[in-house]
């Protein structure tokens, strides 16, 4: 048995996707422009002797927590140098589905105001949708989404198709 005290009381029930991760230049940047293009909002942020951090997520789903992890390594402190950290692009993505197919054009159009439209909006296949692309401040493609199909297929297959939102 391990003396280890856990430091957190509240954990998932079960093994659940809680993060994905990215390495940014840009701490102060980064975060802003996530609140200026999708949903996200700074959940927490913090500096440890590696890094600057901050997690960024969705305010209206505390019961079901996925969260936006960025770290900006300190000068000399990147456990993983000398490798150079990859971005997702060009297909390799961050994927937000809109409820709302207007949203796209709105999106598509504030990003391109910015700077940032790296494509679209384009009517794609079915199970793709209506999307634009966006580049983050590091490069990395945020995909806005319409009628992807993702919410109806989980709940047709894995149940509760008339919870719909």
């Amino acid at each position: 048995m391990s003396d280890v005290v856990p430091n957190f009381a509240l954990r998932p029930k079960k093994p659940t996707w809680t993060h994905l991760a990215l390495h940014v230049s840009d701490m102060e940047k980064t975060i802003d422009w996530f609140e200026t293009y999708t949903h996200l909002r700074l959940l927490v942020r913090g500096e440890v002797d590696l890094a600057y951090n901050a997690w960024l997520g969705d305010p209206s789903e505390p019961e079901s927590p996925f969260v936006l992890v960025l770290a900006q390594f300190l000068e000399g402190k990147d456990p993983f140098a000398p490798q150079k950290h990859a971005v997702l692009a060009p297909f390799a993505h961050i994927g937000i589905e809109v409820p709302e197919r207007e949203m796209i054009d709105e999106i598509a159009e504030k990003a391109r105001e910015g700077g940032c439209l790296a494509l679209g909006p384009k009517q794609m296949p079915k199970q793709v949708g209506y999307i634009c692309f966006l580049n983050d401040p590091d490069g990395n493609i945020i995909e806005f989404s319409f009628d992807q199909g993702v919410y109806h297929t989980a709940r047709e297959k894995w149940g509760k198709p008339d919870t719909a939102q």
